[in-house]
């Protein structure tokens, strides 16, 4: 609790300096609200749940709307247009947004989520080499699994390009798609957050090539953090820390109460929590993939790790594929997961 309470009053502070510049006066009192965009996806499981407990409209008191995205480069659009104010997404897609505004357009104010992300594939698929002459889908191109997919046949030996040739031939599509295709067999896999991987072995008798954990330090790597719009920040410094403290009391209770987080987010996504109930009776690999089996599966927390933003945008590139074990790939990765808990 100590080390959580600190974390919490660092947060505090370093979201406030983030924010610094107008007042609240800044923006009209009458038309004051908070636009916030997430993905329909176990790993923002801590927008899922703040979502459904209304955690952010209490902590807020204006009005909050909601945009969901497939993929992290849609919400980036989203932010850059001023539809959204804060969004969760993905390390790559907001370390891209950093880099083409050059550091003016958002600013990365905690974590939320690690691990949940996984290859899979069709079961007569059993080694690397196999994945020559297949397809293989990410939500889109550019976000993150998009990128580590690419980075990760990269250091196998294995070509691939932007418009689906190569050795592997990488089709982007969105990941309600992709259990489709999948299906049909378009598709030869996946590399693809929860629910969808699990759901890609459940439904369709997929299985887990490569778990994206055991390529990264101690197996934690940045899935998902909270960004807001930098202008939007500036002008609603009160807002700021108020969706932080959200944003923190969200993880916090997923942590504190993992089953009753369950359970709340059974309203809110009752096919997922389905497929999460067959797992765990289908003595299958694939339960280890849901946190009621396996906590270390998914962590949420909140950590962003200090200034990382710039020093990540400085190192990455475009087109750069960013190798697993470079610290500088997602804001936040570095650092251990604080209160580590249940996330499904």
């Amino acid at each position: 609790m100590k080390r959580l309470a600190a974390a919490v009053a660092v947060l505090a502070v370093t979201t406030l300096a983030a924010a610094c510049g107008s007042s609240p006066s800044a923006s009209s009192a009458e038309n004051r609200q908070v636009r916030l965009g997430y993905f329909p996806n176990i790993t923002h499981a801590t927008a899922l749940y703040g979502i459904e407990k209304d955690l952010y409209a209490k902590s807020l008191g204006v009005p909050v709307t909601t945009s969901t995205f497939n993929a992290g480069p849609a919400a980036i659009e989203a932010v850059f247009s001023g539809a959204v104010d804060a969004t969760y997404i993905g390390p790559n897609p907001a370390i891209n947004a950093w880099e083409k505004s050059k550091g003016k357009a958002i600013n990365i104010v905690a974590g939320a989520a690690s691990g949940g992300v996984f290859l899979v594939v069709k079961p007569e698929i059993n080694s690397v080499e196999d994945l020559k002459g297949k397809k293989i889908a990410t939500p889109q191109l550019g976000n993150t699994q998009d990128v580590a997919l690419r980075h990760w046949l990269l250091e196998k030996g294995i070509k691939t390009d932007t418009k689906g040739g190569g050795e592997v031939s990488i089709v982007p599509q969105e990941n309600s798609q992709t259990l489709q295709t999948f299906a049909t067999g378009d598709i030869d896999g996946a590399w693809v957050p929860e629910p969808f991987a699990s759901r890609l072995v459940i439904e369709s008798k997929g299985k887990i090539l490569q778990d994206e954990r055991e390529l990264w330090p101690g197996k934690q790597f940045v899935i998902t953090h909270l960004i807001v719009r930098q202008e939007w920040a500036k002008a609603n410094p009160d807002l700021l820390k108020k969706l932080v403290e959200a944003h923190v009391q969200s993880t916090q209770e997923i942590n504190a109460d993992p089953d009753a987080a369950g359970r709340g987010r059974q309203r809110l996504r009752p096919e997922a929590d389905r497929q999460a109930a067959q797992a765990r009776g289908a003595g299958q690999r694939v339960q280890e993939h849901h946190l009621h089996q396996r906590p270390d599966r998914l962590l949420a927390h909140r950590q962003r790790g200090p200034r990382r933003e710039g020093r990540s945008a400085q190192a990455r590139r475009p087109q750069r594929h960013l190798r697993p074990e470079d610290p500088q790939r997602g804001p936040g990765r570095q650092g251990p997961a604080v209160d580590q808990g249940q996330v499904t």
